[in-house]
């Protein structure tokens, strides 16, 4: 069994560490490979903007399973755009597209499931939204979409940024956000290519919690006193970073479970934390 990535970014390279052995060959794109450390049980390739390795084409008519994590850009998927028509008539039996729960528009912190409904309005959601019914549409029945809470794991986490002293308490009340361990999304990624059906599943914990608890938790666990609290409206965040505090849900993960019969081995940030700090995540 042949396996392609597009972007071999921090989901997918734990996803390798995890399963590579159930692979013959693997190829996988990074946008600059000379910023990249070598793998010995995959073969890098360069995609980006302004260029695409010429042996991707080659590669990807001798794939079996593709695995996707490259975003939409202003001018839509880069992916589908360079290699839309090649991958449509090629023999991948199954397409794996890591998108977002940021697709969801807001829902004031409700429990929210895979038939909600995704952001009306232009912006990131909006494009992420739209690339996921392009792989649908243009890849067909073989694709799976996958739509990740927020990633934590070895090297990013709260233990980290505390330990940097990043880590900040920003509170705005009522508040929540799902998060998933690195691990736990490579083992849905393992299920999604083996599933007999294809699908759109949330690949969150069991517990949507405030990002101020978080902290606290990993405050607690490192023996330290946690960073004060930040009040949202002052703390001066970025565009970008607020964009996150924009949409207030609970995420389900029922089907995920159901379907893909994942057992997470972090249901809660708890959980993840406790196994990050014993592996001396977060260590002076």
């Amino acid at each position: 069994m042949n396996l392609f990535i597009f972007g071999l970014g921090y989901s997918c390279r734990h996803f390798l560490d995890r399963f590579t052995g159930d692979y013959a060959n693997i190829s996988a794109t990074v946008r600059d490979p000379s910023r990249h450390t070598a793998r010995s049980d995959c073969e890098i390739l360069s995609f980006g903007p302004d260029r695409a390795d010429p042996l991707i084409a080659a590669r990807l008519a001798q794939a079996d399973l593709l695995l996707v994590s490259v975003p939409p850009s202003g001018s839509g998927d880069p992916v589908l755009t360079v290699f839309g028509d090649a991958i449509k008539t090629s023999r991948i039996r199954r397409i794996v597209y890591l998108s977002t729960v940021g697709v969801y528009g807001d829902h004031d912190g409700q429990w929210i499931d895979e038939t909600a409904p995704v952001a009306p309005s232009p912006g990131r959601r909006a494009a992420r939204a739209t690339a996921e019914g392009d792989w649908m549409t243009r890849a067909g029945e073989r694709t799976s979409i996958l739509r990740l809470a927020g990633i934590y794991g070895p090297a990013r986490n709260a233990l980290t940024n505390l330990r940097a002293g990043t880590a900040r308490r920003i509170v705005k009340p009522g508040q929540v956000f799902n998060r998933i361990h690195v691990a736990d999304i490579a083992r849905a990624i393992a299920a999604a290519f083996v599933h007999e059906t294809t699908g759109i599943w949330n690949v969150c914990d069991d517990e949507p919690a405030p990002p101020q608890d978080v902290v606290t938790f990993a405050s607690e666990l490192m023996g330290i006193a946690p960073p004060p609290e930040i009040d949202f409206a002052s703390a001066g965040l970025s565009d970008m970073a607020r964009s996150f505090y924009a949409t207030n849900n609970r995420i389900a993960n029922a089907r995920m479970k159901r379907e893909l019969e994942v057992e997470l081995a972090y249901p809660t940030y708890r959980e993840g934390l406790r196994a990050l700090w014993a592996a001396g995540e977060g260590a002076g």
